[in-house]
């Protein structure tokens, strides 16, 4: 119950420094600007005459999706870390958070309670953001991605995996480490996930391992790489390579790593942050 509460006033201090406010405007200019582009791309699609047959329409309209879902993909994890890189550090060094660790409550409530917070609010973003883009497209269109339900699943693994790390993070070090520490840690998977991928397609297995590495230190990229797979038509699975996926996708396995390690990140973050001297 008191982590309820905790995860109540995360929410709501969120939303008063306008974190919420400032997401929800700027995802509905990303959703107003997508809807009218992909609507007349879809006009010019439909035109008679030397129109592209169905087929290749439904694959424009699938790459146009993946590209909407790609940004929200980058919006989510930016919204994971950017709110929650201050929640501990930056109360540890103001002192706020012993208005907190005074009353009542174990320092792990704390800490869950920031987690299923911001879980919360990140769901929120994510239903918004990537329901608006599949939504507008097939309210254009008529046109469905296959699997969207595992895709989306797999995009808010992705954003609560990034915020396990910054919590963890905002347990050991200050604000600007804990920023340099989570924002290295994703563009080395970024990196990492775009060698792979160029690794795959000249067939360099060192490149390839590169890449596999780097999803081992953190499987962010290869979250989105695998939700990238489950949404693309399957003449472009059938090929094996696009801009947003690599034609050695992600297995299971490394979904069910990426599980493991959110889990172990907020443990990390809960341990941490019992035995910090405030």
């Amino acid at each position: 119950m008191t982590t309820l509460v905790i995860a109540r006033l995360t929410f709501r201090e969120a939303a008063r420094r306008k974190i919420l406010l400032a997401a929800l405007l700027l995802g509905i200019v990303f959703l107003t600007i997508y809807g009218f582009g992909f609507h007349y791309v879809n006009v010019e699609l439909n035109r008679s005459g030397s129109s592209p047959g169905p087929l290749e329409r439904n694959e424009i309209r699938n790459f146009l999706l993946m590209a909407g879902l790609y940004v929200v993909n980058f919006l989510t994890v930016m919204m994971a870390v950017l709110t929650s890189v201050d929640t501990l550090s930056g109360e540890i060094a103001s002192g706020t958070i012993h208005t907190l660790v005074s009353k009542p409550l174990r320092r792990w409530e704390i800490v869950l309670g920031k987690w299923l917070g911001f879980t919360g609010m990140l769901t929120l973003y994510l239903l918004l953001m990537a329901g608006g883009v599949i939504g507008l497209v097939y309210l254009i269109s008529g046109y469905s991605a296959p699997h969207t339900s595992q895709g989306f699943v797999l995009m808010w693994l992705n954003g609560v995996l990034l915020l396990g790390v910054s919590l963890f993070g905002g347990a050991m070090f200050s604000t600007l480490a804990n920023g340099v520490m989570v924002f290295g840690l994703y563009g080395i998977a970024f990196l990492g996930g775009w060698i792979e991928q160029i690794g795959s397609f000249i067939q360099n297995q060192t490149a390839v391992n590169i890449g596999i590495i780097s999803s081992l230190i953190i499987p962010s990229e290869a979250l989105w790489k695998r939700a990238a797979f489950e949404m693309e038509s399957p003449l472009v699975r059938a090929l094996g390579f696009s801009p947003f996926s690599a034609p050695t996708v992600p297995s299971p396995v490394m979904v069910g790593y990426a599980v493991v390690y959110a889990i172990v990140a907020l443990i990390l973050a809960i341990w941490q942050f019992s035995r910090r001297d405030l």
